[in-house]
């Protein structure tokens, strides 16, 4: 993650957001449902940096529908080197914490939400103006292919820990930072798809992470217990296995470094491989995933 600093805290007003600030990243925190607003790189100097040197948005917002429940204890904050923690609880068996680290690359934020009905927590990610997501023209040039340490063939692998399929890969780019690239992150979490957003050659191919995505905007359905997350830099075209299912007591078993290919993006991102429309509204109201 390059060399880190940490954050200095969260300072609150009743009934408004705070803002949450490191060295190189800062995002606001509604404490009324934990949703997440402004997410930013701050540009600030490190030799892992995406940037380029510039303040650069991500997200606009990360907002999760409680469905009628209710956050009202106080928060807590934890606040150690590079990583903060906060957590709040309330109605319903609800829980909801966030974690995020303060480096210029790497798996920075995760948001886990908790129900006492077990039932998932639908979640909408809106990208800052600037941002956009794409199809990885990289990743599709080697669509089937097994790749990583562990392989001895492209064709068959064989599949394994450090040898995986290249599957579609979806990213999180823009036109000003050759080096910047996001990739939302899920674990127990599913991506509730936008027909609407569905026209384009990438956005039809009947992929699973590609087919009815938006350039925008994209909707997840969390188990409680799950998380939903972004990684950055590297660890967003990394090509690994998907996450194990773990709800309760889970270990960093999906990290691996080293090992995996890193098959990298192109800049710029052409037109083709932009997913649209940006938005929509169809899809956030359909049936919530078990």
């Amino acid at each position: 993650m390059g060399k880190a600093a940490g954050f200095k805290g969260a300072v609150a007003s009743p009934g408004t957001r705070f803002l949450v600030q490191g060295k190189y990243v800062r995002f606001e925190v509604d404490p009324a449902n934990f949703a997440i607003y402004n997410y930013v790189f701050t540009g600030a100097a490190n030799e892992m940096d995406l940037t380029g040197g510039r303040a650069t948005p991500v997200f606009e917002s990360k907002v999760p529908d409680h469905r009628g429940l209710t956050l009202t204890s106080a928060v807590s904050l934890e606040v150690k080197d590079t990583d903060v923690a906060l957590s709040r609880t309330g109605t319903g068996g609800l829980s909801m914490t966030i974690q995020a680290k303060d480096c210029a690359s790497g798996g920075l934020f995760q948001m886990e939400p908790e129900r006492g009905d077990a039932t998932a927590t639908r979640i909408v990610h809106r990208l800052a103006a600037g941002a956009f997501y794409f199809d990885n023209a990289d990743f599709r040039a080697q669509l089937g292919q097994f790749v990583g340490s562990a392989c001895t063939s492209v064709q068959t692998g064989p599949p394994s820990q450090f040898c995986v399929q290249v599957r579609p890969r979806v990213n999180i780019g823009n036109d000003v930072s050759a080096k910047f690239v996001v990739r939302d992150s899920a674990q127990v979490a599913t991506r509730v798809r936008q027909p609407e957003c569905g026209p384009d050659f990438a956005n039809s191919l009947g992929l699973a992470e590609t087919r009815d995505h938006c350039g925008g905007m994209s909707v997840w359905d969390v188990a409680s217990g799950g998380r939903m997350g972004m990684v950055t830099g590297e660890d967003a075209v990394e090509v690994a296995n998907s996450p194990t299912d773990c709800v309760s007591d889970c270990q960093a078993q999906n990290q691996v470094r080293g090992r995996l290919a890193v098959l990298g993006f192109p800049f710029p991102v052409t037109g083709g491989s932009r997913l649209s429309p940006r938005t929509s509204t169809d899809g956030l109201a359909a049936p919530l995933t078990p």
